[in-house]
């Protein structure tokens, strides 16, 4: 029985958290659609909290890969986890640049994300009031667009998807890329913004520039020697809050290259479950 016990706690675990499912953010006439190939479908993929941990806290999930993939170390492993902690974790799969999609349309996935999630909490058994959205690297600029591009949502729309707002009520930057100006990282600004974008289209979508008093609470961590996203995306992401009297949780570790994710414990999922119980969000 000694060894039964904790075996058939772990298998109990392991069956709830891989028990995802994935839901298409448009039942039909997608927006945006070039197609209607996978390529063409973002989806969510749901993964409970694990059984007796739940907090009724939720978080859209938004994988990196510099707006040209998507890692599943960023998307899956980050949901497994965020469950096991109590939370349910929604993946989301959005569109990409190599795909022929450019912005805004991969903001447009994130915000239906959002709204989809709060439309569907008692069923999903979340609390609406308690929804965050995370990304990394590239997924982290478009978690850092929605955090500064939110709306409240559109009370006459005739989809009651749409009438529900699209703001985070937190957000989690891991190496995020934030600005589209000098520091970027050239490759997801060339997905996302195309060859030549306007220095108007530069401006908007370097998030850094878009902050306000009305942006969610963030928790942001880099490495200082990261080679692919300069440390400095977090600063003056960081810089921006301050000036605004956001709260956040800023944490730079000096060793580290770019895309670690979870990093088998790296302290900084640590200070992120502290921040998030400060949140409400975990227990």
């Amino acid at each position: 029985m000694k060894l039964l016990l904790p075996i058939f706690a772990v298998a109990s675990f392991c069956m709830n958290v891989f028990a995802a499912e994935t839901i298409p953010l448009w039942e039909k006439d997608v927006s945006g659609a070039l197609g209607s190939a996978d390529k063409d479908t973002p989806t969510l993929t749901i993964y409970p909290a694990a059984e007796g941990k739940g907090t009724g806290a939720a978080m859209v999930i938004c994988p990196g890969g510099g707006y040209g993939g998507l890692a599943p170390h960023e998307g899956k492993d980050y949901a497994e986890w965020l469950a096991q902690n109590g939370v349910t974790g929604f993946v989301l799969k959005y569109r990409l640049g190599p795909d022929g999609y450019r912005h805004p349309v991969m903001l447009e996935d994130a915000s239906r994300a959002m709204r989809l999630v709060r439309a569907r909490a008692k069923e999903w058994k979340v609390d609406p009031a308690r929804v965050g959205i995370m990304g990394s690297s590239a997924g982290g600029h478009l978690a850092s667009t929605l955090l500064t591009h939110f709306d409240r949502g559109n009370a006459n729309a005739t989809d009651p998807i749409e009438k529900q707002s699209s703001r985070p009520d937190l957000g989690i930057l891991c190496y995020p890329v934030i600005t589209m100006g000098e520091k970027t990282h050239q490759g997801s600004k060339k997905n996302l913004l195309g060859e030549n974008p306007s220095e108007e289209l530069v401006k908007l979508l370097s998030n850094e520039l878009q902050v306000t008093k009305e942006t969610p609470p963030t928790f942001l961590f880099h490495t200082a020697e990261d080679p692919a996203v300069p440390v400095e995306n977090s600063l003056m992401f960081a810089a921006a809050l301050a000036k605004n009297g956001v709260p956040f949780d800023l944490h730079v570790y000096e060793k580290g290259r770019h895309g670690i994710g979870l990093a088998n414990g790296h302290p900084w999922t640590t200070e992120c479950l502290k921040w998030l119980k400060l949140h409400g969000f975990v227990q």
